[in-house]
């Protein structure tokens, strides 16, 4: 699996992977909810973050991890690929560059927590609300090391 830097005509595939996933894992959004995030995440939160993208033999993306410094801003994986070891190569590069990771997880979302604590984050808060201020408890979490 080759992770590479992403660059800004990876933006289109990076955010239909985004929808996929989402619309699989975020069943606590209404799809109104999904619909609003879509430009916020093209215009706003794409290009404030430090993108890497794993690829295929055909240099599509297989998923994508977002971050800022040593936070994990977003990791997404195309959905028929979980389980394959995506996110973990994509947080060990993460990982490899950096030191004490943190992510904030969305409560409701009970697979990306686990999938985090399997890793060896651990639980260092919660916010009843989300960073919009939206009612989607968020769970702190952070890797030390």
């Amino acid at each position: 699996m080759l992770i590479r830097q992403a660059t800004n005509a990876d933006h289109p595939l990076l955010l239909d992977l985004w929808l996929r996933s989402v619309r699989a894992t975020h069943h606590f959004l209404q799809p109104s909810d999904i619909e609003a995030l879509l430009p916020q995440l093209r215009d706003t939160y794409l290009p404030a973050v430090e993108l890497w993208v794993a690829v295929d033999d055909l240099d599509l993306p297989t998923g994508f991890i977002g971050l800022n410094e040593s936070h994990v801003e977003m990791l997404f994986i195309e959905p028929d690929l979980r389980g394959q070891g995506i996110g973990r190569a994509l947080l060990d590069h993460a990982r490899h560059s950096r030191s004490g990771l943190s992510v904030d997880v969305n409560e409701q979302n009970p697979e990306a927590a686990g999938f985090y604590l399997h890793y060896g984050f651990v639980q260092t808060g919660r916010s009843p609300l989300d960073g919009e201020g939206r009612p989607f408890p968020l769970l702190h979490m952070r890797l030390e090391g």
